[in-house]
């Protein structure tokens, strides 16, 4: 009984990642919560699934994960997204060289809104 106790502790701290490609592929990968981003690209990566072949990209490193329309950077992991174990969570995957800087999408709404950090001098 102790070791079927042990089992259900640990089968209910995976998390259950459903990667969609931009063609509209899917795939299901089990993760732990301490598993970054990196780490994801890197385990995709290795594991790449035969029906994604004409997607296959030539580096982990290009990689990158989309959660809630956000890219995700390489060392947040799964445990500080507090994504619920035993249930799916869909992520997107895409090949990307570069991401963009965590406050641009807050620059560009002040670009739009034509607010300012800037002090106003009476």
């Amino acid at each position: 009984m102790r070791n079927k106790k042990k089992l259900f502790c640990v089968c209910m701290m995976i998390i259950n990642l459903r990667l969609i490609l931009v063609s509209g592929k899917t795939k299901e990968f089990l993760f732990s919560p301490n598993d970054s981003a990196s780490d994801i690209a890197k385990h995709v990566y290795d594991n790449w699934p035969m029906d994604w072949e004409e997607e296959q990209v030539s580096s982990p490193n290009i990689l990158r994960l989309i959660y809630q329309g956000r890219f995700l950077h390489g060392n947040v992991t799964l445990g500080a997204l507090k994504l619920p174990f035993g249930k799916t969570t869909v992520m997107h995957l895409v090949a990307r060289e570069t991401l963009p800087e965590p406050n641009s999408q807050g620059q560009r709404n002040r670009e739009k809104t034509g607010e300012s950090n800037c002090c106003v001098i009476l």
